[in-house]
């Protein structure tokens, strides 16, 4: 996530994206934090030229899960805002949700989707959680401390929504979980978003960042040199 607390001191992202408006270089983002509204001049910028996507990732509509689970990052009713401020400014915005956490977070996939279309999002995707080498160790001491009812469930489910295991390795299977013919949660899980996403408008795909206004630097500096003039 480029827009970490540490990013409002030193600003790295912002002169990242003042480089490519200058030149009009395409760039997708995401992020968890409504920090991105600050930089909405420069994607407006870009937005013109269809050079740039943004994407919010929403995990859940529970703030006091969020302070938990996501700390330092935005309440999920920033977020929301986030995306209408966006929107309004021209801004292409997706929603992912993200990560999906089975017995924890999957019951939130219609409200979710419901919300994210009403602050102004163009399309939504998602994917399921999954726990590659030490990230395991840490989510389930976390999940045994904070949710000790739950923990059981909700390893099993992510055991059968990866083949038994708590991390896919196949491409296909890392974001969605194990094939859908062989794990009827996976597939639940896939149906439940389809029909959501369909019933409020976000099962089409925003268009990529396109690279037809692209400047190459000494364009640019022609284009400065003839506007002093």
């Amino acid at each position: 996530d480029c827009y970490q607390p540490l990013e409002r001191r030193l600003q790295i992202t912002r002169r990242c994206l003042e480089v490519f408006a200058e030149f009009r270089q395409p760039v997708s983002l995401i992020t968890k934090n409504r920090m991105i509204v600050r930089d909405r001049d420069l994607l407006a910028v870009l937005a013109e030229h269809r050079a740039v996507s943004v994407c919010i990732s929403l995990t859940t509509l529970d703030p006091k899960l969020t302070a938990v689970m996501e700390p330092r990052t935005s309440c999920p009713r920033d977020r929301l805002r986030a995306i209408g401020e966006l929107t309004r400014a021209g801004i292409p915005v997706s929603v992912m949700l993200a990560p999906i956490i089975p017995g924890l977070t999957d019951h939130e996939i219609p409200r979710l989707l419901e919300a994210a279309a009403k602050a102004g999002a163009g399309s939504a995707a998602w994917a399921m959680l999954r726990l590659p080498h030490q990230v395991k160790t840490i989510f389930l001491d976390w999940l045994r401390i904070y949710f000790p009812d739950r923990a059981g469930r909700v390893e099993a489910l992510i055991r059968e929504m990866h083949g038994g295991r708590l991390y896919g390795g196949r491409t296909g299977d890392r974001r969605r979980g194990h094939s859908t013919c062989h794990s009827p949660y996976a597939a639940q899980i896939a149906g439940t978003f389809k029909v959501f996403a369909a019933r409020y408008g976000l099962n089409r795909k925003l268009p990529s960042p396109s690279s037809a206004a692209f400047r190459r630097p000494g364009d640019a500096a022609q284009m400065r040199l003839f506007d002093a003039a």
